[in-house]
């Protein structure tokens, strides 16, 4: 039922602002790395060029990063093996777990956006509101994913150890480093599996060229199609994510 989800979205929502820790990784962390690439590019045009992409790969890894961490000291902590055990089902559990992160990577979304806008001076073409909604979009992909990579971790150190297998391939084929068409032709066909490549074709489609959210609707099929198979696989192995 959705008042379960929502219950457990509340208090997951209500324990995730009590933790400094969350504050780092949803606003110091990526506005850093933001900037960081902001004075190190030197050209304005490889600047707005560079920046869909990097919008993309921050929503992706820090939501990823903060889903992941924060689902798997629910289950240290025995919290989700209570819920387990109440008579609510495990699509209900995620769902609302997807919720009350979904929020916060909402939060992230436009604060990276605004502040590669306003304060970073960047260029787009696109109508704002198109391209937060395809930014939320990756983000709700990227909660999904977290969600069920934490479900194989053991520890919170274990969900880092995942970025080398969930993240960096994406980083390295998704087009922010060089275009996926100047690659290997099989590392083409491996990038043609990876959300993050749509995603980033996606918003740069929007940012530099104008299109609209129909435009891109091939990609935005892929990341919506993607969360939806990421959050079924994480019900699924929720019970054997629950073992210590």
């Amino acid at each position: 039922m959705l008042s379960n989800s929502f219950s457990i979205a509340n208090r997951i929502i209500n324990q995730l602002i009590r933790d400094r820790r969350t504050l780092g990784l949803l606003v110091f962390a990526p506005l850093l790395i933001a900037s960081i690439v902001g004075v190190s590019t030197p050209e304005k045009q490889m600047l707005d060029y560079t920046t869909p992409a990097m919008l993309g790969m921050l929503i992706l890894f820090f939501g990823f990063l903060l889903t992941g961490i924060s689902f798997q000291r629910e289950r240290s902590q025995g919290t989700l093996e209570r819920l387990l055990a109440a008579p609510v089902s495990r699509l209900d559990i995620v769902g609302g777990y997807l919720f009350g992160f979904l929020l916060f990577a909402l939060a992230q979304t436009l604060i990276i956006f605004f502040y590669m806008v306003y304060v970073l001076d960047i260029t787009h073409q696109g109508e704002i509101w198109q391209i937060i909604v395809f930014q939320a979009v990756v983000g709700v992909g990227a909660v999904c994913l977290g969600t069920f990579a934490s479900t194989f971790a053991r520890n919170e150190f274990q969900i880092a150890q995942f970025i080398p297998i969930f993240i960096l391939p994406q980083f390295f084929l998704c087009g922010l480093l060089w275009p996926v068409d100047q690659l290997p032709e099989y590392l083409q066909w491996i990038a043609k599996f990876l959300p993050l490549t749509y995603a980033v074709d996606g918003l740069r489609e929007i940012m530099l060229h104008g299109k609209n959210l129909l435009d891109v609707w091939v990609e935005l099929s892929v990341l919506v199609g993607f969360a939806v198979v990421m959050s079924v696989l994480a019900a699924l192995s929720l019970r054997r994510g629950s073992v210590g």
